[in-house]
């Protein structure tokens, strides 16, 4: 299991990881609808307190895969049958998350997560009898990993309430510092077009999960309105939005994000905001139907700021950590601005509108303003 070249020509997403990111579509899924019903029924502090710590488990659980991925990727039986077992974990965790949001219960999800992070132990273990100048790193992985894991385990022994948030977002912190401890001294290597891959491939599937579960809401919905036409404007509005969340996404080149371990981080925490903002997009266009169907008291504001909330965090993390660095003055300018104002636009009178009409013009920009072009990359495209 030697460390990749992080300068690989044509390195791409291999089949096990495209199979790999198939069990956490059924994760973010179940999690998507969880807080849609929450937020249905006006339970907004515990189903998005409950929502945020369940995502992190699937965001962490996946970036930290893809990351190991980048270094030492051998795709031979041994690494297949561990990830697959990796694979298990994110399933057990899928099947906990309904007690979670209801009665606060997380063990099921816990065990789940354990399960994932013990692969992800042998993993680096195996990883450090080859790793060379980098198996204190390796090893540093391994021990950091189980270390915390240990901390997951009492979590359970903590009652529900604040005590346990409080908990939650310390083991967490933990968690999150375990690169920052490993890689002090010496980076593992990455490759930048693969892992941006990467995460552009996790951004697809959270964006289909909108449109599914948008698609589905609209269907069940429409036996229980009078009229056609609000329910034809928000599947219109809701693929509108989509398509432009994707085309913002897509629009800076990624890979000039992570040329260094901190930007490296920066780019991989920042996008926990991104995946999950992307997925509880959903979430709020199910909320909007509900209080078409009579499903839901919410008012329309209310109902309104559960779909502009995450567009918003979304084009906010999105401008930070890729498209800044990558536009001129106007675009930095129109897509920060642009999130500020759909964040608002619930109080007026066509919000959904609203909020797809800004987004298309935010992509109408980006059409008309093409990204930066870096001085190196200039020189490189004159001297082929």
């Amino acid at each position: 299991m030697l460390p990749r070249d992080p300068a690989q020509p044509h390195r791409a997403a291999s089949m096990l990881e495209l199979f790999f990111d198939l069990v956490f579509v059924v994760a973010v899924s179940i999690a998507s609808a969880q807080l849609h019903h929450a937020l249905s029924h006006g339970d907004f502090v515990h189903g998005i307190t409950s929502y945020a710590m369940i995502f992190f488990a699937i965001w962490w659980a996946w970036m930290n895969f893809t990351w190991f991925a980048t270094s030492f990727d051998t795709d031979d039986w041994l690494y297949r049958v561990t990830t697959i077992v990796q694979m298990g974990g994110v399933l057990v965790m899928a099947a906990g998350i309904p007690d979670a949001f209801e009665h606060g219960d997380f063990t099921i999800p816990v065990v789940g997560y354990v399960v994932m992070r013990v692969a992800m132990i042998a993993q680096w273990l195996r990883a450090s009898r080859s790793a060379g100048a980098l198996r204190s790193a390796t090893r540093r992985y391994a021990f950091g990993i189980a270390a915390v894991q240990v901390l997951w385990i009492l979590f359970l022994l903590i009652p529900g309430g604040p005590l346990q948030l409080i908990a939650f977002v310390v083991f967490a912190l933990i968690e999150i510092s375990i690169p920052v401890f490993a890689e002090h001294r010496r980076q593992t290597p990455w490759h930048p077009h693969h892992i941006t891959e990467r995460y552009g491939l996790f951004t697809l599937i959270v964006l289909g999960e909108s449109l599914l579960a948008s698609a589905n809401a609209i269907i069940d919905a429409l036996k229980e309105v009078e009229s056609l036409g609000p329910l034809i404007a928000i599947s219109v509005l809701a693929l509108v939005v989509t398509a432009s969340l994707w085309w913002i996404y897509f629009w800076p080149p990624h890979h000039r994000a992570i040329t260094s371990f901190g930007r490296s981080l920066r780019y991989g925490y920042t996008h926990y905001f991104v995946f999950a903002a992307a997925a509880a997009f959903s979430a709020g266009v199910e909320v909007e139907i509900d209080v078409l169907t009579g499903k839901s008291e919410l008012s329309s504001v209310a109902a309104s700021f559960t779909v502009t909330i995450p567009i918003a965090i979304f084009l906010l993390g999105i401008w930070w950590i890729a498209i800044r660095e990558n536009a001129d003055r106007v675009v930095n300018t129109v897509v920060p601005v642009g999130a500020l104002v759909v964040l608002l636009d619930p109080v007026l009178p066509v919000p959904v509108t609203l909020t797809a009409l800004i987004l298309v013009v935010i992509v109408v920009v980006l059409v008309i303003r093409p990204p930066v072009e870096k001085e190196n990359e200039r020189f490189d495209s004159v001297s082929a």
